[in-house]
């Protein structure tokens, strides 16, 4: 992780406001299969300033969301990361992270299945109040979309980096809330001509949205510790990020 960033965040959640800071996992279940969840809330606030779902990369979920939702509580929100894998899942390698999220790609149902059922255990746990926004990175991005276009009723959908394309026989003609997409000028996976069909898609459904595009940035710039990571469009995306959620919750 870049040591400007980390320093960044370990003053933030040394701050007063953050001393009340408590995650913890919490098991839910969805089509009678248990999952693995992550909760982080500042216990010190008598109530939330609302709550954000955030939808893990491929990889599953592990400390990179972990760490996403304790800043998010640092900033004063319960922050809920979902498991769409199953608490058995420990997926290790690039094989096993394409095998895992390949397979909810390919059944959207049983995608949206997980997403919606997440989400209702979200919405459900301590701390939980208020309005509700999605955000996901890279696959989560997807997900949060995916989320969107099933019409998921909640404040907004924040996508850093995500999977940009809809599937066949979907569209945004259901989707609730305004979208925001946070995306690297630079990815090599769903360029500018993916963004603008996005883009067109959920205009012409009349979806309010809106899009930052950082120049030079690369496909996970978000990411710590990856070849594409980016500090300044990592920071612009996090300030764009708390902008939304102040608008939304």
């Amino acid at each position: 992780m870049n040591r400007v960033l980390w320093a960044g965040i370990l003053a933030l959640l040394a701050a007063p406001a953050a001393a009340g800071i408590v995650g913890e996992a919490v098991d839910y279940e969805v089509g009678g299969e248990t999952f693995e969840g992550y909760l982080a809330r500042n216990t010190d606030l008598p109530q939330t300033r609302g709550l954000v779902v955030i939808v893990h990369d491929w990889d599953g979920l592990t400390d990179y969301e972990k760490l996403r939702a304790d800043m998010l509580a640092a900033a004063g929100y319960t922050a809920f990361a979902v498991d769409v894998y199953g608490k058995e899942a420990k997926p290790s390698s690039v094989e096993e992270y394409q095998k895992l999220s390949g397979a909810l790609f390919a059944d959207r149902p049983l995608f949206r299945e997980r997403l919606m059922g997440s989400l209702a255990a979200a919405q459900k746990a301590a701390g939980a109040s208020g309005k509700t926004v999605v955000i996901g990175y890279c696959f989560g991005g997807g997900g949060a979309l995916e989320m969107a276009r099933a019409g998921a009723d909640v404040a907004g959908f924040v996508s850093f980096h995500g999977a940009l394309t809809t599937p066949e026989g979907e569209d945004y003609s259901q989707t609730k809330a305004p979208v925001l997409l946070l995306h690297g000028a630079a990815d090599p996976y769903f360029g500018m001509p993916v963004l603008a069909a996005a883009i067109d898609e959920m205009q012409s459904a009349g979806v309010p949205m809106d899009a930052e595009v950082f120049g030079g940035a690369r496909h996970s710039f978000t990411v710590w510790g990856s070849s594409d990571y980016d500090l300044d469009a990592d920071t612009r995306s996090w300030s764009a990020l708390q902008d939304f959620l102040r608008d939304r919750l």
